[in-house]
């Protein structure tokens, strides 16, 4: 089959790769109908987050149909439509049954540490979705089926960005009234905006420096902060009558940058991408990591009131040791973070979509085809304008 290969850094190929097999008896194989490229996929080929080995299939967000089954998958068949959650759980370690399928006891054989699909090998070595079909494992907590009434364009935004963003907002401890900042409006930006709203916010302030993000965070009802026009803490309390925020999501992680232009350029978050990911690329046209891996987390501690929230589910690499734990604890913040307990959440948001509550299609700005994926690849690391979210199609090889 035809699939998206990681061969070291700066460096992903479209191969001809063996299709996956049953492994174990709660294993399916989903023949995949839907797969996406992630802002996660670059911090791997930039070096921002390393150890992602030669020959591992990329992309952890798949839609699909069940083509085989383990003996041991009592709860699903042959033929089923299903949403593949990113993050893999065995669904009967006490983490898993309180909810923190992110920290799955049994699902990373190379833990601790949550496993996925198409990372490190220190998450669980898995091939990814990027591809005509994958091995599910767990199959029977791993794939959520899908009605008829959810579409392949919603339920991919399912499998990981949507349920990303609304488990930020969830720790974001919003409250009806609220006022939220939302750092960076790339994908899992706009839905922590729209997740925002869903658990009541009173106002949501969205900070990045792209146009068509902010036009899409502004049509979302976001009121909009350009940081490399205006310094995004100064807006931010001036739009807040010196208070500042309630509650931050960063939504950008370890690829930051800081501004090249306007009046917060000359302040830059201290650090280099070396600092946080030694092996990060710091040159080329494409794959190159961002400029200020703490720049994201410098200004949420800064934008927030005191006694707020700063919620973290940006990506950063556990060789990453740059938070301004000072500045936060002076101000008596709450800080939450971690990956997302994806199980948790999808199927109360494919119930969601299903009644209508939320158009996660509007964040769909592109979808190609496994031919063209390297071209997609290419334009969505450069940020062209329009390429916020790309769903790929795998039959179209």
């Amino acid at each position: 089959m035809k699939a998206v290969v990681f061969h070291g850094l700066g460096d992903i190929r479209l191969d001809d790769v063996p299709e996956p097999t049953l492994q174990a008896e709660t294993d399916a194989i989903v023949r995949l109908t839907a797969s996406a490229i992630c802002g996660t996929d670059l911090h791997f080929i930039r070096g921002t987050m390393a150890g992602v080995e030669p020959g591992t299939i990329l992309g952890h967000e798949g839609v699909g149909v069940v083509e085989s089954l383990g003996e041991g998958v009592r709860n699903l068949k042959v033929g089923d439509r299903v949403v593949i959650p990113s993050t893999v759980a065995c669904g009967y370690c006490s983490y898993c049954r309180a909810g923190y399928y992110s920290q799955c006891d049994n699902a990373n054989p190379n833990g601790p540490g949550t496993a996925f699909y198409g990372g490190p090998k220190e998450a669980g070595g898995l091939n990814g979705m990027q591809a005509e079909k994958v091995r599910v494992p767990f199959a029977h907590v791993n794939l959520v089926k899908l009605p008829d009434s959810v579409s392949d364009d919603e339920a991919i935004l399912i499998s990981d960005i949507f349920p990303t963003a609304y488990f930020g907002a969830d720790m974001a401890n919003i409250k009806p009234g609220h006022t939220v900042a939302v750092l960076g409006c790339g994908p899992v930006g706009q839905f922590a905006i729209a997740s925002a709203w869903l658990l009541g916010a009173g106002r949501v302030i969205a900070i990045d420096q792209h146009e068509d993000r902010l036009s899409m965070a502004r049509d979302q009802g976001a009121e909009p902060v350009d940081f490399s026009r205006e310094d995004p803490v100064e807006s931010v309390k001036k739009l807040t009558g010196g208070i500042g925020v309630d509650s931050v999501i960063d939504a950008v992680g370890v690829d930051a940058e800081h501004a090249h232009g306007g009046p917060a350029a000359g302040n830059p978050a201290p650090g280099t991408a070396k600092d946080a990911s030694p092996e990060a690329r710091e040159e080329g046209a494409n794959w190159k990591a961002g400029d200020a891996p703490m720049q994201a987390l410098a200004w949420a501690v800064e934008m927030v009131a005191k006694a707020g929230t700063v919620s973290i589910i940006g990506v950063y690499p556990p060789t990453d040791n740059l938070f301004p734990i000072g500045a936060a604890m002076n101000k008596n913040l709450t800080v939450r973070m971690g990956n997302c307990n994806h199980r948790k959440y999808i199927p109360m948001l494919v119930e969601r979509v299903r009644a209508g509550d939320v158009q996660p299609t509007r964040i769909l700005t592109q979808r190609e085809s496994l031919s063209h994926v390297l071209d997609a690849y290419e334009a969505f690391d450069r940020r062209q304008p329009g390429w916020i979210k790309v769903e790929l199609d795998p039959s179209g090889g």
